[in-house]
């Protein structure tokens, strides 16, 4: 017993564990903390952490393709180490400039009439987008690449590997935040940057060492098809025949002649074809990804990014607006953390009894009748759902009455610290029944329970379908593609969480939440219509006959043929 507890801590899936926690360990903290520090510099707005999320997400939407080219045409090892390093460099970089503007912002006010500030500003933003783009690889490398090959020809260990991975990202979601919120709190914005930066030091020099274990454990992981030109994605996807000759199809080879096999090709290239080239590579690969077959069971985990119904920081300060104090929104996030697990442990138990494909239809019904909760509660006492409110109505009131910005002092900004929660939305200092002299009588919780309750519910079913749609993406897409494939995915999400802002934007106040909510609804119904189209193409008949699947095989995991399902 004692040799099989070594052999597993020695393994390459221990430690590819162990080098994704570190990673995302990090990964979360920095994300909670940019997003505060962001908001103190720049007198307490939430100008600075609208203008970060905005670039980043047209970055990842824009270059999605291009990264995940990227990672298809090089070495999984260079791939994987290249962006570590990058990753974590610039995080340590960006923590460095923050201390430096924290320790001489009045200084730097008055050089060039703050022009050096507003410099300092840019830069912050523009290297901490690196590191998420680095973030971005990071993530397609390991978890859509690294962990199909570590797995093997045996499904359900990718099944459970994949679970893994996601029950390290849920406990890390709600732990690294209230980790360096507290240290924030207890300490200073400055010695936060300080933690971050050296965190992410020894978190890089630990993962390389993982990955360069994990790299000599696994041999098959020096085995890579042969990087694909742009130009032969789209004819990759047409058709992909067994019997393929070795000029037309995709070679088998070592990955450290990929590097040497190339001085023929790099002749004479014009400057406009290398110009072209970005833009070639990001045609095709939407091309690609739009003539998968699994391209609608893409699209339908897209769609699940379009909604207000999770834990940001939206409905948090939606929550505040109804009466629910810091302490109480902590459980909840928790609870949310727990079904979220549950998701995982349900997708494993599902996949083996019902096969992958059925148990990805299952977990949308889960989620969807869960959300029903959800649109019951827009029509529940206590909703302030009133549209004939003007969305603008309370921004131009402040603006007339030139009514201050919350200070970071304040209760609520003393919260995020504490409980890595932000909620400086709609310009309140306080929550909403933080002075019971003050405030008019006590909103009824009961809509505000039932949003809640359906949204914690509904993380099983979110959970084991993300995972379903995951697993289905690593099996269906051959290896030369499978960077840009999950780059391209990764757009469709990005532009879909970008599209919710956006609509956050156009109807901000508490009374059109509710309309928020249904709109939300609608999204997640159509994602999960898509995706049943993409069932229903793929088992036809069988698709409502449950069985027991043979746990490597899967039969019925993979669609008939290669063909476009639009």
């Amino acid at each position: 017993h004692l040799g099989s507890v070594i052999a597993y801590f020695t393994s390459a899936k221990f430690l590819l564990y162990l080098g994704h926690a570190l990673s995302t360990w990090g990964d979360r903290m920095w994300h909670f903390a940019v997003s505060v520090f962001l908001v103190e510099l720049y007198g307490n707005s939430l100008l600075l952490t609208a203008v970060y999320g905005l670039v980043v997400a047209g970055s990842v939407l824009l270059l999605g393709a291009l990264i995940g080219d990227w990672v298809d045409k090089n070495s999984r090892l260079k791939v994987a180490q290249t962006s570590l390093i990058v990753q974590n460099s610039s995080v340590i970089l960006c923590g460095v400039i923050l201390m430096i503007i924290f320790l001489f912002k009045t200084q730097l006010l008055t050089l060039y009439h703050g022009w050096l500030l507003t410099l300092c500003y840019i830069l912050v933003i523009t290297i901490a987008n690196i590191a998420n783009l680095a973030s971005t690889a990071t993530a397609i490398t390991i978890q859509r690449d690294w962990i199909v090959v570590v797995a093997g020809e045996d499904r359900s260990k990718l099944a459970d590997m994949n679970a893994t991975i996601r029950r390290i990202d849920q406990l890390t979601n709600i732990l690294a935040p209230m980790a360096v919120g507290q240290i924030m709190t207890f300490g200073s914005p400055m010695i936060g940057c300080g933690f971050i930066s050296g965190w992410n030091l020894m978190s890089m020099c630990v993962e390389y060492l993982l990955l360069w274990k994990v790299y000599q454990k696994t041999p098959t992981l020096a085995h890579k098809s042969a990087k694909v030109e742009a130009s032969e994605l789209k004819q990759l996807n047409v058709k992909k025949d067994s019997d393929m000759k070795p000029a037309e199809g995709v070679q088998l080879i070592i990955e450290k002649d990929v590097a040497g096999s190339e001085p023929q090709q790099e002749k004479e290239v014009g400057c406009a074809a290398r110009i072209a080239e970005p833009f070639i590579t990001f045609r095709d690969g939407w091309v690609a990804y739009y003539n998968q077959p699994v391209f609608l069971a893409g699209m339908g985990l897209a769609f699940l990014y379009m909604t207000v119904l999770g834990f940001d920081c939206i409905t948090t300060g939606y929550a505040y607006t109804q009466g629910l104090s810091g302490s109480v929104l902590s459980l909840l996030m928790g609870a949310s953390a727990v079904t979220g697990i549950l998701g995982t442990v349900a997708f494993t138990w599902l996949r083996r009894k019902c096969g992958l494909i059925r148990t990805g239809l299952i977990s949308g019904v889960a989620q969807f009748a869960c959300l029903i909760l959800c649109v019951i509660s827009v029509f529940m006492p206590g909703s302030p759902m009133d549209l004939t409110v003007s969305p603008f109505a309370d921004i131009s009131a402040r603006l007339f009455e030139n009514e201050p910005l919350p200070t970071i002092a304040s209760p609520e900004a003393e919260m995020i610290f504490a409980t890595g929660m932000p909620n400086l939305l709609n310009g309140s200092s306080a929550p909403a029944n933080s002075d019971p002299e003050m405030s008019p009588e006590p909103v009824p919780l009961i809509s505000v329970s039932l949003l809640f309750a359906g949204v914690i519910a509904a993380r099983v079913g979110l959970w084991s379908f993300d995972l379903t749609v995951t697993q289905l993406l690593q099996e269906n897409v051959i290896e030369s593609e499978r960077g840009i494939i999950n780059g391209v995915q990764n757009s469709m999400n990005y532009l879909l969480d970008l599209l919710h802002f956006i609509m956050v934007i156009l109807a901000p106040n508490p009374e059109a939440f509710g309309l928020l909510v249904l709109i939300s609804v609608s999204f997640v119904a159509m994602g999960h219509i898509m995706y049943f189209r993409f069932a229903q193409k793929s088992l036809g008949k069988q698709l409502f006959v449950c069985h027991t699947p043979d746990p490597k095989a899967a039969p019925d995991s993979s669609p008939p043929g290669n063909t476009s399902t639009v």
